[in-house]
């Protein structure tokens, strides 16, 4: 089965933040839904206290890692969620996160949400990611 997937777009503007407003996926085997990925080192330790741009990069250092443990990358993404307690302390920092997306050819559908607190003090910004293959 060959993968395919078909941008779905009604309206053009997400296009230019890097993200389709959907993606229809057909002919995939795999689907790879991942847990929230924070700026935790291998050993489950908060990275980059009060860094919002480090805390992001290693966020999505993480979320890739989990991607390639099974055979993805990021170009697989068909959904990204991110939480963060401070969205305009963040966006300064989004260019990121898209460049690391673009980079990887990958546009998924994204939402960005706001929220009070995270599960581990300190932390500022989680990625969530649904895959497939």
């Amino acid at each position: 089965m060959t993968l395919e997937r078909t941008a779905i777009n009604p309206v053009t503007w997400s296009l230019g933040l890097g993200f389709n407003q959907a993606d229809l996926v057909s002919g995939h085997t795999r689907t790879l839904y991942c847990s929230g990925q924070t700026a935790m080192d291998s050993e489950g330790k908060p990275q980059h206290d009060g860094d919002m741009a480090a805390q992001l990069a290693l966020s999505l250092d993480n979320l890739e890692a989990v991607l390639n443990k099974a055979a993805m990358t990021l170009a697989h993404l068909v959904r990204l969620t991110i939480y963060t307690t401070d969205v305009d302390r963040l966006l300064p920092h989004y260019g990121v996160l898209a460049s690391r997306l673009t980079a990887a050819d990958a546009k998924p559908p994204t939402t960005l949400l706001g929220v009070t607190r995270l599960a581990i003090p300190g932390q500022m910004i989680e990625l969530e990611g649904t895959a497939v293959a």
